[in-house]
């Protein structure tokens, strides 16, 4: 079990997260260094690598791998596993805060201009995926049913994402990427 956060540390971690949007959205992501991130976040590039392993992971990493375990896990159980997984996302989409709205719309819109970031958004969304298959899982959903429902509820997302128009609202776009899954035919 992971120690939680301190209040400094969450501190820190949202100012280098919010120095890094400004300078990749200024510069590029290939044109900022962890070094400039550090320094425009007041921090030495020692502290930016106690928050994040890398320079990708400031965009890539996802805090809400508990929360959407947690999400899916408080679905009636006697729903099949795709839509518990669906609706557990739904559930978990409608309590992110408008500010933390405002720095994932950065971060996709970041991500999806990036090829590189693309392919690491895919790695870092496989411990989203385990979280889930393993809360199914501890439900008594069989290990390939849970997998196959969270791999389809997160790809749907990750490709309505990246497919988002520019004047489009994050929340309604992956609203209508977990409708289509639950649309009948």
């Amino acid at each position: 079990m992971t120690t939680p956060a301190t209040p400094r540390a969450l501190r820190t971690r949202a100012r280098v997260l919010d120095a890094a949007l400004d300078l990749f959205e200024r510069q590029g992501y290939d044109g900022t260094t962890v070094a400039q991130i550090a320094a425009a976040a007041g921090i030495t590039p020692m502290t930016f690598f106690r928050h994040f392993p890398t320079k990708d992971a400031v965009l890539v990493s996802d805090p809400y791998d508990p929360l959407l375990a947690e999400a899916v896990a408080a679905q009636p159980r006697d729903l099949p596993a795709v839509e518990r997984v669906r609706r557990g996302m739904l559930a978990a989409l409608g309590t992110i805060e408008p500010v933390e709205h405002a720095t994932a719309v950065r971060r996709v819109r970041l991500v999806a201009a990036s090829p590189a970031l693309r392919a690491a958004v895919v790695l870092a969304t496989y411990d989203t995926e385990r979280a889930i298959t393993d809360a199914l899982v501890d439900d008594g959903v069989p290990h390939l049913d849970a997998a196959v429902a969270a791999a389809a509820c997160l790809g749907a997302c990750t490709a309505a994402l990246f497919a988002m128009p520019a004047d489009a609202d994050l929340g309604a776009v992956v609203t209508r990427a977990l409708d289509v899954l639950g649309e009948t035919p």
